[in-house]
């Protein structure tokens, strides 16, 4: 089909839009003007492809060609027929839905919320910026990490991984959330989704495979977490509005100064304002945004916190904190960071429309106890996989929350690959376990990125993976009702 204006114009609203109902909206339009049903699951990229010819458009198509056509995909054969469940829409369970597609698999992501509202900022290692860019970031967002420090915040992450996982044939569904399992009940059932709102379409189909990218909340049956402690940390993370004017391109990044390292910076700050802190992060992306760990100290001083207790429970409860100190607190650290060159700082606004600050505990880091888990009832198999801070809760602004939920993501679509594909299931789920194993810890990875791939061999080398620590105990791994 020709390139028509109301094509163009139709493109232009879906190549702009930045929230989650508009995105959506703006695609089936798109494919309706095309004759290209947006339900349509057989061929759907290649027919969308062959019909939708925009100048916005046509640059992505040999972008996301080449990305397909890598060998480890085989030519979208390894999960033709499969089903895959992605639950969550954050940054980690739309990269996931895109290696589910990429595979051949019929992918559906179910998200509780109607918008994408996180302003926070992560930080990017180097390999997730150049996997990122091939999947069409920089075409959607031409400053995508064009500073000298990577990173992008986690709703222009969702925005950009949306629009590929649209283009390429995942179907979303929001407000939807998983609920539980429904077990086959007889020989001829499969495994299905219990959601909420039930009248879900989602409700009458079945699943070869979940994956759980949903946050610390492990939806799925199985899946259990240990929280690891330490010395008392409290973090506040604030966003101001960037207007990008003169002064806010000015003012130079922070990729993180450190009491430690800088002792002269954070002792004047201490004497001068009263505000004590142990380190501190500020990043220009779509807002100003700050993550900085504050004495408790200082906070009791300051009136931040209204009384000390025992438990981070009690001393971070809503009750104790007093708001307009918090944000008194933050804006004052904020504008002597950046020495005033930012001028009047105006908070920007959250998913409730209040200024956007907050503090939170992030002395224990939650560790999910496995990675993966296949049941078996009747005969029939479902290969469970979680995701993201699911696996184990990172400190987003040092980057090694997406840099490990991507590689968590790759680990997982290996996995269901070797699912898909036959592999031994107990074989599958354990080289899993090993994998994951392995990421808890502090390992190297193969320094040629370029070569980077769902294959663990390309990312973590052959003397890695020739030593995994498997579980030798299979019973939290692979809960099965044959005798």
């Amino acid at each position: 089909m020709s390139e028509s204006k109301g094509l163009g114009k139709l493109f232009r609203a879906f190549f702009e839009a930045n929230d989650l109902q508009e995105i959506v909206s703006t695609f089936r339009a798109v494919c309706r003007e095309v004759e290209v049903d947006p339900d349509q699951r057989e061929n759907f990229y290649q027919t969308l492809k062959e019909r939708l010819h925009d100048w916005r458009c046509d640059p992505l198509w040999p972008m996301l060609d080449e990305r397909l056509a890598r060998p480890v995909y085989e030519g979208q054969s390894p999960c033709k027929g499969k089903r895959l469940l992605v639950v969550g829409a954050g940054p980690i369970g739309l990269r996931m839905a895109i290696e589910g597609i990429m595979l051949g698999a019929e992918v559906d992501v179910v998200e509780k919320r109607e918008s994408f509202t996180r302003n926070n900022v992560v930080h990017l290692w180097p390999f997730v910026v150049q996997d990122l860019k091939g999947l069409g970031a920089k075409h959607f967002h031409s400053r995508f990490c064009s500073g000298s420090i990577h990173h992008a915040a986690i709703r222009l992450l969702q925005v950009l991984l949306l629009k590929t996982c649209l283009l390429l044939g995942v179907k979303i569904h929001f407000p939807v959330s998983f609920q539980d399992l429904i077990e086959p009940q007889t020989d001829s059932d499969d495994w299905r989704v219990l959601f909420e709102p039930p009248t879900t379409p989602l409700s009458s189909q079945t699943f070869d495979s979940i994956i759980a990218a949903d946050g610390k909340q492990y939806c799925l049956p199985g899946f259990t977490g240990k929280e690891f402690r330490a010395k008392l940390a409290i973090g506040i993370t604030m966003n101001f509005v960037n207007n990008r004017k003169k002064s806010d391109i000015l003012v130079e990044e922070i990729g993180g100064w450190s009491y430690h390292c800088d002792q002269a910076f954070f002792n004047k700050l201490a004497k001068d304002h009263g505000i004590e802190l142990e380190n501190i992060v500020y990043y220009k992306d779509e807002t100003h945004y700050f993550v900085m760990t504050a004495k408790k100290s200082s906070l009791l001083e300051k009136g931040v916190l209204l009384k000390d207790y025992p438990t981070s429970g009690e001393l971070l409860s809503r009750d104790n904190v007093c708001r307009d100190a918090l944000v008194d607190y933050a804006k004052e650290a904020a504008v002597y960071t950046t020495k005033g060159g930012l001028g009047e700082l105006v908070f920007a606004p959250n998913y409730r429309g209040d200024k956007d600050v907050a503090m939170f505990d992030f002395t224990g880091m939650m560790y999910s106890d496995n990675a993966s888990k296949i049941l078996e009832r009747k005969g029939k198999k479902l290969l469970l996989g979680i995701a993201g801070d699911s696996l184990f809760e990172s400190f987003w602004p040092t980057g090694s929350g997406m840099g490990r939920g991507v590689l968590g993501v790759f680990d997982a679509a290996w996995m269901f690959k070797r699912f898909c594909q036959g592999d031994p299931p107990l074989e599958v789920v354990k080289e899993r376990e090993g994998l994951f194993n392995g990421l808890r810890s502090v390992f190297s990875l193969v320094s040629n990125t370029n070569g980077y791939t769902i294959d663990p061999v390309t990312r973590y080398g052959l003397a890695r993976m020739s030593s995994l620590s498997v579980p030798q105990d299979t019973t939290q791994i692979y809960d099965t009702d044959a005798v």
